[in-house]
């Protein structure tokens, strides 16, 4: 079934009433689905109840929706009018106090909201969008196609169909900022793509199957019992009446044994709440083994598929040794130093291939290359113990050198405005042995004047980005005199505890102090007291760019550190 498209899914469903076919259905979307009402309910159970409820109602609509373009547009919808009418007698205190906390903490915190303050919004501001702007935004995020396949599905380019993107992604924004929520386009893209979609509870695939496929019985047993009562004679009404009439006087006397037996039965409850909190308390430690057990499953499951991947590329990397060692004839006019070179070279091609590969938007290119990275992890990590620093330095340079090669496709394109690059840069950042180099990219994209991009990693914390790693990235920003770079390097510079950050700091202020920024000076002047060899001479570095612009402060500080 995995190669049937949705509607014709649907098609077989309706048809046959096939539980594999719905089921299919069920698998795709169930994500989709549980975390919209997650986040309009944030109750794990209540999710639950609208995730079924949504399916159940597309068992019941599945020959009308066969013909539906974007299941996930109906499916979207389903669930927020769902979990509108299950909380509609609280919910609008809820959004009040929501939005009045959310206020106050955007103002007082002065930057982009987190996905903790954007999540209660999200759904309603999507429920505000147009058809066409809501299917495609969850094509793009929460189903994560790619502008290709976007563009199949609605019979459009794939230029059209990144054009629609961003201009939903604007109008989304729009709706943000009438809440009181200023986000950037870049910080915007980030949230989504990492939190927009989350895995829904084990095992409440199958039992929507189960109960979403057999409405239709509890449905006829129903129809039934209201026909006969509505089929009642005048007759059997009036002997119905005299019965209760009848039955009225012995109710005093029973209501009196209820209430004797209403207090036993307390007394009795009292006597087991002990027994029943063990009881939950046995059940939660069942649930909690339960998804220990199907997380250690999945684990396994994704090591197997590791261990086979890292097999498929240690291969490719010993044909490419082999090549290398292989003799190869002198020709006339190359020296052995320019051969060595190009074999040196050969071992990046790897990297090359599936970095172009994320630029062309290929299927799963951008999985091979986070199993790429985790065969070189595992590789470095397994050679690297008992090493000199110098040899664990060419360790590192030769095992992750395909990693940089692809990397660097992928940022020269994007550099260049591939918006294939971009994204990948972006969706690069929910892996965590991507996540170095995606720092890196998103800085490269900030050197040429991206403002989101710059916004993303001045806002790192919210976003989860090492500060060293973003140090490094906005190293070029600043270089290319950009405030607010240097602004943030500078404020590294000021924090003692950022010590060990202070040497890539220098590097990406020297630029700017040597053009006369005078906050870039200032940093300098402000790290030139640290013993550290290389700290110290990247500050003189900086110090004499700016001293050769006249700076008579740089002049200065370089006469107190006996420096030229």
């Amino acid at each position: 079934m995995n190669e049937y498209s949705d509607q014709q899914l649907l098609r077989v469903y309706a048809s046959t009433r096939q539980e594999t076919a719905f089921s299919e259905l069920v698998r795709r979307h169930i994500d989709l689905v549980y975390s919209a009402a997650l986040r309009m309910l944030r109750d794990a159970h209540l999710a639950q109840d609208i995730t079924q409820g949504v399916f159940v109602a597309l068992a019941g609509h599945a020959a009308q929706l066969a013909d539906h373009p974007v299941l996930s547009g109906w499916l979207h919808c389903t669930a927020r009018n769902l979990a509108a009418k299950a909380v509609r007698s609280n919910a609008r205190r809820r959004v009040r106090e929501q939005e009045a906390v959310a206020m106050n903490e955007l103002h007082a915190a002065g930057s982009e909201p987190s996905w903790d303050a954007i999540a209660p919004h999200l759904d309603a501001a999507l429920g505000e969008l147009s058809d066409t702007d809501r299917d495609i935004l969850l094509l793009r995020y929460f189903e994560r196609k790619t502008a290709s396949e976007m563009a199949g599905l609605l019979g459009i380019s794939d230029e059209a169909a990144q054009k629609r993107v961003t201009r939903a992604l604007d109008r989304l924004r729009e709706l943000f900022i009438k809440r009181g929520m200023s986000v950037g386009a870049g910080g915007l893209v980030v949230v989504l793509t990492a939190n927009a979609v989350q895995a829904a509870p084990v095992g409440l695939a199958a039992a929507i199957s189960t109960a979403a496929v057999t409405p239709s019985a509890v449905t006829t047993s129903t129809l039934i019992a209201t026909t006969k009562t509505i089929a009642m004679t005048t007759l059997q009404k009036s002997i119905i009446t005299a019965t209760i009439a009848v039955l009225a006087g012995t109710g005093i006397y029973q209501a009196r044994q209820s209430s004797q037996l209403r207090s036993q039965l307390q007394a009795t409850q009292q006597q087991q709440s002990p027994l029943t909190e063990q009881l939950k308390a046995l059940q939660r430690q069942q649930d909690q083994q339960s998804g220990e057990l199907a997380q250690f499953r999945d684990d396994n499951q994704h090591l197997r598929q590791d261990q086979a991947e890292l097999l498929q590329l240690r291969g490719e990397v010993a044909v490419l040794r082999r090549q290398q060692q292989a003799p190869k004839p002198e020709t006339s006019g190359r020296s052995a130093l320019v051969n060595a070179s190009l074999d040196e070279n050969s071992s990046d091609d790897v990297g090359r291939k599936l970095g172009m590969a994320v630029v062309h938007a290929e299927s799963q290119a951008l999985e091979k290359l986070a199993s790429l990275a985790r065969a070189e992890y595992l590789e470095f990590n397994t050679n690297s113990p008992g090493l000199s620093d110098d040899e664990r330095g060419h360790l590192s340079m030769r095992v992750f050198a395909p990693l940089k090669a692809a990397f660097q496709v992928i940022q020269d394109a994007a550099v260049q405005g591939n918006q294939n690059a971009i994204d990948a840069i972006i969706s690069a950042v929910r892996y965590s042995e991507l996540r170095g180099e995606a720092v890196q990219g998103i800085g490269a994209l900030a050197a040429v004047g991206n403002n989101d991009a710059l916004d993303v990693l001045v806002n790192y914390d919210q976003y989860g980005f090492p500060l060293s790693g973003v140090v490094s990235a906005l190293e070029l920003a600043a270089g290319h005199g950009d405030q607010k770079a240097i602004d943030f390097l500078a404020a590294v510079a000021r924090d003692p505890r950022d010590q060990a950050l202070w040497y890539h700091a220098a590097i990406g202020l020297t630029a700017s102090a040597g053009s006369g920024n005078t906050t870039a000076i200032d940093a300098l002047i402000q790290m030139s007291g640290n013993t550290n060899a290389s700290i110290r001479n990247a500050v003189i570095t900086g110090l004499q760019a700016a001293a050769s612009n006249h700076s008579s402060q740089a002049a200065a500080a370089l006469r107190s550190l006996n420096a030229p």
